[in-house]
């Protein structure tokens, strides 16, 4: 019997959530933001899916590259709130080992995917300032599904190690998560044996990703600006830049606290494990959210159509 039960905990089937340790007794109105946070994601980008859908103007290319992060962030956030909210509201803890995988492979493969369209949308971008004669040739409807494409297959080759390899490890420690949801290094941390390929991996993704992604992305807006520069009157430059606004403003809000969390984590020292989870699950929530809200705001073509929707419903 005791053999049996070190074999159950060596490779357990399922894993416990704790939610946000420490503030268990808060949970319930812990998961007020959280839940309006996550509506509010649902509503943005389906209702930027609708408008791209029903508004024939904005077939074209930053708006498909709009629609992919659009249902990007809503697999995103949705990978991971409904189990969220289930600890906080029913104390639902428990996640099979497969479920655990398969949570955090959309989880961090959604991501890349996410960090991999803003670079599209830099493309995109590039080539409309620099190059507006040729905008229309070069960026077709053919061009713009193959680079969706190609955004999709590196998101999924580059994480399918992550299950992989976490599922050929023992887990002797614990089967205790402390946080709402599975996560890579989360499971790692668990992990018996040497762990240092995995754990290796995981950082070379990371930050290969956002470093080439980033480079891109500052390479293509050095040659935007050169050009706006270029232009005959500060009018001019002022509309063409303001283009980019939106774009510059998803941008940060994407890499920046991604960056500020994935420091905290790795290299957290006297930090309260309660505060982490907290900034971890606001990172999720905040570019699902937020994207909607400045492409809603901030994109004239857009804002325009919400407002004729609301306009023709009043009358």
């Amino acid at each position: 019997m005791s053999d049996s039960n070190i074999t159950d905990f060596t490779n357990p089937s399922t894993f416990i959530l704790l939610g946000i340790p420490g503030l268990e007794a808060a949970h319930v109105w812990i998961s007020i933001p959280f839940c309006a946070m996550y509506s509010i994601a649902i509503l943005g980008n389906f209702t930027i899916l609708f408008i791209v859908k029903t508004e024939k103007s904005l077939h074209g290319p930053l708006y498909y590259f709009l629609c992919m992060l659009a249902v990007t962030d809503l697999v995103m956030s949705t990978s991971v709130l409904p189990k969220m909210l289930a600890i906080f509201w029913f104390n639902s803890r428990e996640i099979h080992f497969s479920a655990c995988l398969t949570q955090l492979y959309v989880f961090h493969c959604f991501s890349v995917m996410e960090s991999g369209i803003f670079v599209a949308m830099a493309f995109d971008r590039y080539v409309a300032i620099c190059d507006p004669l040729r905008h229309a040739t070069r960026l077709t409807n053919p061009v713009v599904a193959k680079i969706g494409l190609a955004v999709v297959l590196r998101g999924g080759i580059l994480i399918l190690p992550f299950p992989l390899m976490l599922r050929q490890w023992s887990y002797c420690r614990t089967n205790i998560i402390s946080q709402p949801y599975c996560s890579h290094m989360a499971m790692v941390n668990l992990a018996c044996g040497n762990t240092q390929v995995s754990s290796s991996y995981g950082l070379f993704v990371q930050f290969s990703v956002m470093s080439l992604d980033v480079i891109f992305i500052v390479v293509s807006y050095t040659q935007i600006l050169r050009a706006i520069f270029s232009l005959p009157t500060k009018d001019v430059q002022h509309k063409t830049f303001g283009t980019c606004n939106s774009h510059l403003c998803a941008i940060l809000v994407f890499y920046i606290p991604g960056l500020f969390f994935s420091l905290i984590y790795r290299f957290q020292q006297n930090v309260p494990l309660h505060f982490n989870v907290l900034i971890a699950n606001v990172y999720l929530l905040m570019p699902p959210m937020v994207n909607p809200i400045i492409y809603g705001v901030r994109t004239k073509q857009i804002r325009g159509r919400l407002l004729r929707l609301f306009t023709h419903k009043g009358t």
